[in-house]
């Protein structure tokens, strides 16, 4: 190392109060860059070529349908049969969201910090819509196209409720 701080010393900051597991997060990050090579080997051999720059209205489209999921996945409570392996129910907020916590240790609590974060699972889900626009792209715009049409419809519910507290 340049500061000549021997390589177990390089972590000792994060050892400190909070523990960290940055082995089961180093396993997280791999896996995430696992998928890409992945995604970037299956387009290599179906010919699928990856695009210069994605176009406006499917970065919009993907991004609603990225919201939308993303908060699904880490908050409904529809969805809290995929995460309970790895998190512990804190509260019932109301009959369709719940508040979570990670369980465990290593890669458990970590997949289960993962799944109830919105903002991380959004990197995720982000990426497999992009895979997805690569090399299934009518697929991809289909399945976005739901959970955009389902985001719309719920600002709008909330426009109307707002709209209705003020009458």
């Amino acid at each position: 190392m340049s500061d000549g701080k021997p390589s177990e010393e390089i972590f000792e900051e994060y050892k400190k109060g909070k523990d960290v597991p940055m082995f089961s997060y180093g396993v997280l990050a791999g896996v995430f860059n696992f998928l890409f090579a992945i995604f970037f080997l299956i387009a290599r051999l179906t010919g699928r070529s990856i695009p210069e720059r994605i176009e406006a209205k499917d970065i919009a489209l993907l991004g609603m349908a990225t919201h939308k999921l993303s908060l699904m996945g880490s908050q409904d409570a529809i969805t809290s049969p995929l995460r309970a392996p790895f998190t512990e129910l804190r509260e019932k907020e109301s009959p369709k969201k719940v508040d979570e916590k990670p369980r465990g240790e290593g890669l458990r609590r970590s997949v289960g910090e993962l799944l109830t974060c919105k903002f991380c699972l959004s990197v995720w889900l982000a990426s497999f819509f992009t895979y997805g626009l690569v090399l299934v792209p009518r697929v991809t715009r289909l399945v976005a196209s739901v959970f955009a049409v389902v985001t719309v419809s719920d600002h709008l519910h909330q426009v109307y409720k707002a709209l209705m507290n003020r009458a």
